[in-house]
Formats: structure tokens, C-alpha cells, sequence
């Protein structure tokens, strides 16, 4: 099967955590059988080796490895255990938008205001003894009972997701997504100034084509149409939030004429800036 899939979770809002554990399976053991269990299973191997299975794919996991399994699938062992196996389990839900696919045919995209967690159905951490640490205190927050215990096992649990989604898109084989963020982090960093695609290319070193394919797959528009979003969003917070005149708001937005930033605000919003105003403020 393919060590390429990929689970993506747009957010927000996040996915959060519900359980946690660390089990030890001696050899001729093997881990239970279960059908929609409703949550998802996040698996990661310390010592020895777990077989397990999700419906017609199977994994052999060593140490080092993590597997996520699926709230709505069947998963179950394909052979019992060689050896001691000591590993941490996980399971946390989402009510967000999520996804299983191939690396290269997801449709949940990250925007101007939201992002995609994306997570390798099967990946190795280079990282094994941070892993062990996180997973270890993720397990002592879920067995507290304390007031705070909630938010430390919340912090924690999302923690272990950002080092497992930093981790792929630190891949060289993703770079795609990672030129695609740093050109939109120079965007929003420099969107109140003229922006031309000559410039970004020399700001990031790429060839305008190369970063606008990546743009394109990842948040599904180009540099430009990523701008103008991005200015017309901050455009609608000064509308809301300030008394200005709607030719400040232009120019402090990066538009600089006022007649072109109400046209196309109102081709966005459906209504031109002063009208968009008045929702909020009467």
C-alpha cells in the first residue's frame, strides 16, 4: 500500500484530545479488534514491533514509528507480537472538516485565516526521545484529576500534533508547502506596499512559476489572488473596528485608489465598504 497517505484537518477548530496511555504487550500478544470505534487511534511504538491492520492494509510498526488509525474503520492485529512491545496510544476527534488521501489529491486547503494540520498516516520520528517525553506527560495529564489538568493535556496534545505536522512538512519531499507558506508569510507581512510577482521571486529565490504552482496547490489561488484576499480581510476589520475614512482604509490596506479597492470590495462582499460598515455599527 501506499506510505504516502495523508490526514488533514482544517482548522479551525482543532482537534482535541480524550485519552491517552502507554500499554506493554509481551510476546503472543497482540492488539484487540475493533470496528467504528468513533475516535481516532493514535498509535507510537517505543520497543519492539505492534502488526496492526485497517482494513484491507497493514502496517508493521518498530520503534520509532507512528500510525494513525481511523474513527471509522475496522482495525485489528494481522499477527500477535514477537517480543516485548512497549508503545503510547492516543485518541482524539475532530468536529472540523478532515480528510484521508493521497499526498498529492487532498482537497482541504489551508487560506488567509485558516490552516491545514496535515499528518502522515504512517511516518518515523526523527525525534524519539522529545516523542517519548511528550507522550509520557500527555499520560500524566490524562490521569490527573487537578483544575488545570484539562489545559494541560489540551496544550500537550497539540504540541504532539505540531511536531508531527512541522516533522512532514520539514520533509525536502514536501517543499512544495513549505514555499507555498513562505510566500505567504511574505505577503501578509508586506501586503500594505506594492507586490509584484518579480518581487516575491526574488524575496524567496524561486522562480515566479514554481512559487505560484505551490500557491496554487496549497491554498488554491495564486500570489496576487492570495493578496487581495489578505488586504480585503484587513480592510474589513478597520471597516469594523475604526472610524476612518474609506480612503485611509484603502491606502492603509494597499490599494491605492480608493474607487478600484471599493469595486472590488464590493465584488467580494457583495456590498461597497460604507454599507459593510453600517451592519456592524448601527
Amino acid at each position: 500500500m501506499s506510505e504516502e497517505l495523508l490526514l488533514t484537518f482544517r482548522s479551525p477548530p482543532l482537534p482535541f484530545f480524550i485519552e491517552s496511555n502507554r500499554r506493554t504487550y509481551q510476546a503472543g500478544e497482540e492488539h484487540p479488534n475493533r470496528t467504528n470505534l468513533g475516535v481516532f487511534d493514535l498509535l507510537f511504538v517505543q520497543q519492539g514491533a505492534l502488526y496492526i491492520a485497517e482494513e484491507g492494509n497493514r502496517w508493521t510498526l518498530q520503534a520509532g514509528d507512528v500510525l494513525i488509525l481511523r474513527p471509522d474503520r475496522w482495525h485489528h492485529s494481522f499477527k500477535p507480537c514477537q517480543e516485548e512491545t512497549v508503545f503510547d496510544w492516543v485518541h482524539f476527534q475532530t468536529v472540523g472538516a478532515w480528510e484521508e488521501t493521497e499526498a498529492s489529491q487532498g482537497s482541504l486547503r489551508g487560506d488567509y485565516y485558516t490552516y491545514a494540520i496535515r499528518l502522515p498516516k504512517k511516518m518515523h520520528l526523527s525525534f524519539p526521545d522529545e516523542a517519548k517525553l511528550l507522550f509520557s506527560q500527555l499520560h500524566e495529564a490524562a490521569q490527573s484529576s487537578s483544575h488545570g489538568a484539562f489545559w494541560e493535556r489540551q496544550q500537550r496534545f497539540l504540541h504532539l500534533l505540531q511536531m508531527l505536522d512541522e516533522g512532514w512538512r520539514s520533509d525536502a519531499a514536501k517543499a512544495g508547502v513549505s514555499v507555498a507558506e513562505r510566500a505567504a508569510a511574505y505577503l501578509k507581512m508586506n501586503y500594505r506596499s506594492v507586490i509584484t510577482n518579480t518581487m516575491l521571486s526574488e524575496a524567496l529565490q524561486l522562480h515566479t512559476n514554481y512559487i505560484t504552482r505551490c500557491m496554487t496547490e496549497v491554498f488554491g489561488c495564486t500570489p496576487q489572488q492570495y493578496l487581495l484576499y489578505y488586504r480585503l480581510d484587513q480592510a474589513k476589520l478597520l471597516l469594523i473596528k475604526t472610524d476612518w475614512p474609506i480612503a485611509r482604509v484603502a491606502e492603509e490596506t494597499g490599494f491605492r485608489q480608493t474607487p478600484h479597492f471599493s469595486r472590488l470590495f464590493a465584488a467580494q462582499t457583495g456590498m461597497p465598504p460604507l454599507k459593510f460598515r453600517k451592519r456592524f455599527t448601527n
